[in-house]
Formats: C-alpha cells, structure tokens, sequence
C-alpha cells in the first residue's frame, strides 16, 4: 500500500526545515512556542509542518523526527517558514544540497514571514535570501558568516534581527525568543507573556540583548565571589540598589565597587542591566522596568 502525501495550504502555518544533523531545539523550540499560543484564548490556529529532504531526520542530538517530504510541502501568503540550524557536518551537506536550496528560494516568494534559527542563517545565505540585510547567527559563527556571504552584515550581539518580513536569530534557545516575538506580533503582548510563563522561562528577551550573559559568566566562575549576588539581583530587579547588593554580598559599597570591576569589568551600577532583559534601548538609554515570568 502506498501512502500519498498531499499538503494544502492554510493560514498561520509554521513550516520549519530541517535535515539530518539540525539542532534539536531549533526545531522543537519554536514548535512549543507556536502550540502554546494556538491553545491559548486569544492565539491563533498555528499548525506545524516540520520538513526536510526525507520523511525523518536523525538531530544532532541523535533524536529522530518525521518529517514531510519537500517535494510535497507547498507555502501560502499566511505562512512562516524557519530553517533551523545543526551541526558543521549538517550545515556544510545542507549548503550543498542544490534541491534543498532551490526549494527554499522559490518556497520563500509566497511567505509572509521568513527566518532562521541559528547557524541555520547560512542555509539562507547560501540560498542568496539574506544580500543587503542585517542579521543574526549564534556568536561562534559570526565571522565565517560574515567571510561565507560578504554581501550580508551579521550582527554578532542581538540575539535576533528583524528586517522586515526576514528573522534571523542568534542560536539555540534564541530561536524561543523569536518565535515568542512572532506570537506577540500576531496575538498581542498578553498571549506571548502567557506562552512564556508556560514554558516557565525566566524572561522574555528583546531582540537587541547580548548573547552573552554576565550572570551565566559570573556563575561559571567557582570561586566568584558577585556569583550568588548577581543570582539575587535578578529576582530583586524592582527595588534594587547599590546598597541593598552591597549587604547582601555583606561588604560596603566601596568594596562592592571594586568586586564589580575586578569580576565582571564593570560599574556595580550596570549590575542591574547585567541581569534584566530589557535595561536598554539601542542607544543605551535605561529602560524601566523587566518582564520577568
């Protein structure tokens, strides 16, 4: 008995391409987002097509997912794809996969959002989608890709960049904070926050944060002695002061001082921007106030 494939186009649908050696979580990251908000009052009926080359891809992870072929997979107005990121090995087949390319340029004509989680901005890169545009890929990457398509400029700090219907993000979990951004846009602040309290996350990062975390670095350091301030700090964001972390590392302000800029090279006065997710504006003005889940 043979089975026949056959997808129709209808709205709200995330279609994300995948192939053997993609990111597990790049895949299954967006695709909680997205069934999340479909459940939630007010959210939309997303429905989710994974796809690849083969009816199964084998992550990075070792994990096997079904997928629809892509011959059988069509793209509507209404539509998201994501082409998710993976492995050296993965990315460097995916690259080189002429009909892979060729259906994610002609594919990506009729969507209405397009983007990549992580390293999968290369895939999209070499598809000749991404000449002229800004954007994002995971911190490790950001000098190949740059040297790989000259004609793109890559953002090595954002953890992901809109430009107009194209999004692009840094690299694993930020592929979350993207998707939660698409949400919002779609269904409002309300259904997104709601989302990302499900998904307990600690917070809801903007696009234009630094892939880079002073308080994971804080915490990876073993003997440091800011680590469990900076812990406390980010749960103490609305009344937190210089001398409130100072008693709390029970040390004076002036000691506290020094700590910061021994440990962390920086002011004990940017420690609250170091653990909030949105402290800042593009230009650097403090904004007030987290969104902490």
């Amino acid at each position: 008995m043979t089975t026949k494939w056959q997808f129709l186009p209808m709205p709200d649908r995330i279609i994300i391409v995948a192939f053997d050696g993609a990111q597990s979580l790049d895949i299954t990251g967006p695709t909680e987002v997205f069934a999340h908000a479909a459940r939630e009052p007010g959210g939309l009926p997303y429905r989710i097509v994974v796809t690849s080359r083969r009816r199964a891809v084998t992550t990075s992870s070792g994990l096997s997912l079904a997928a629809a072929p892509l011959e059988r997979v069509t793209c509507g107005p209404d539509d998201t794809m994501l082409v998710a990121g993976g492995n050296e090995a993965g990315i460097t087949a995916a690259i080189r996969d002429r009909r892979l390319l060729d259906w994610v340029r002609r594919r990506s004509r009729n969507v209405r959002r397009l983007g990549s989680v992580c390293s999968g901005t290369f895939i999209l890169a070499a598809a000749g989608l991404l000449d002229g545009r800004t954007v994002a890929t995971h911190w490790s990457a950001v000098t190949r890709l740059a040297a790989f398509r000259p004609g793109l400029t890559v953002d090595g700090n954002a953890i992901f960049v809109r430009e107009g219907h194209v999004w692009t993000s840094a690299g694993i979990t930020t592929g979350i904070d993207m998707s939660l951004a698409m949400v919002e846009e779609d269904c409002g602040r309300r259904v997104a926050d709601r989302v990302a309290a499900q998904l307990v996350l600690h917070a809801r990062r903007p696009g234009y944060q630094s892939q880079f975390s002073d308080l994971l670095a804080a915490q990876a350091r073993r003997k440091d002695p800011l680590s469990d301030v900076l812990a406390w700090a980010a749960s103490h964001l609305a009344t937190l002061e210089v001398e409130a972390l100072a008693q709390q590392a029970a040390v004076s302000v002036r000691t506290l001082h020094r700590l910061c800029a021994r440990t962390i090279s920086r002011s004990v006065a940017s420690v609250h921007s170091a653990c909030g997710p949105t402290e800042r504006t593009r230009d650097g003005t403090p904004v007030q106030g987290c969104s902490f889940m």
